[in-house]
């Protein structure tokens, strides 16, 4: 079986519906998404709109990167699809499951199968390297033999193999990063949200980041990253989805931070700054 088919297959069972109904089973194809929001919005409060009718797919093993201004939207749709919030209206659907259906009870056991990188990485500051990946597998019911054959693997894939008995305040930002994305991917979920994961990082360490997460899609986990950082976005040249005002204004299959046609904007008023 592939890799993006079992892991669709994980996602689809990790929660169960709120109803005694049974749910017809998702498409596990790799070609069925694994990620749907269908005219999705959720309101604050008045004023105050954080999506506006958003509608896209990301297919099982994309990378895609989720871009636009502070405030946009793109930290609204990595809350949604963790079930931080809920939305105001529209379907939002995983591995072909309406997240609606998912009670709240329901939703740690959700999220078990989803791998969440954070800019201020949230680590266990009184915990060692090893043990604060070791509690993402604890949490899931795995055993001792199991956790101690998962972590010394995942810490080599992260370049943490020296690092393994460092507290976190012993750590420089990059490290502490690479420990975060360790503990996201030690149980291989299908799909792993990184929001703003280059943000507090200089650029030579930022590569480093982007490179273990494109390692990480390599396997078959669905990546989706919200960033600013534009010249990760260049870079790479993946999917780009562009929020802006709550609404998806572009979807590029390879695309760049910004189009063609914003930069020459850009550059002609940043000509009549100059000239004023």
């Amino acid at each position: 079986m592939a890799a993006t088919e079992r892991h669709v297959r994980r996602l689809n069972e990790s929660a169960p519906a709120a109803t005694p109904a049974p749910a017809p089973p998702a498409d596990p194809s790799p070609t069925a998404p694994v990620i749907e929001f269908d005219d999705v919005s959720k309101h604050y409060g008045p004023g105050n709109v954080g999506l506006d009718g958003a509608s896209f797919a990301v297919r099982p093993g994309e990378f895609v990167f989720l871009v636009g201004s502070t405030g946009s939207g793109k930290s609204t749709i990595m809350r949604l699809l963790i079930k931080e919030l809920e939305p105001t209206a529209g379907t939002i659907r995983v591995a072909g499951r309406d997240l609606a259906q998912i009670t709240r009870k329901k939703v740690p056991f959700y999220r078990r199968n989803i791998g969440m990188v954070f800019q201020d990485f949230k680590l266990l500051p009184n915990r060692t390297v090893y043990d604060n990946v070791a509690y993402a597998l604890q949490v899931t019911g795995s055993g001792r033999r199991e956790i101690r054959e998962k972590v010394p693997d995942i810490l080599r894939l992260t370049g943490l193999s020296t690092k393994l008995h460092n507290y976190p305040d012993q750590l420089s930002g990059g490290e502490q990063q690479r420990v975060s994305v360790a503990r996201a991917f030690v149980n291989h979920p299908p799909l792993l949200l990184a929001d703003e994961p280059t943000g507090n990082l200089d650029p030579e360490t930022s590569i480093g980041i982007m490179q273990l997460l494109y390692r990480i899609n390599r396997t078959g986990t669905t990546v989706v990253v919200a960033t600013h950082d534009h010249t990760m976005v260049d870079r790479m040249r993946r999917r780009v989805i562009e929020v802006s005002q709550g609404r998806v204004v572009r979807d590029e299959r390879v695309g760049s931070y910004r189009t063609r046609e914003q930069s020459t904007r850009e550059f002609g008023a940043l000509l009549r700054g100059d000239e004023s």
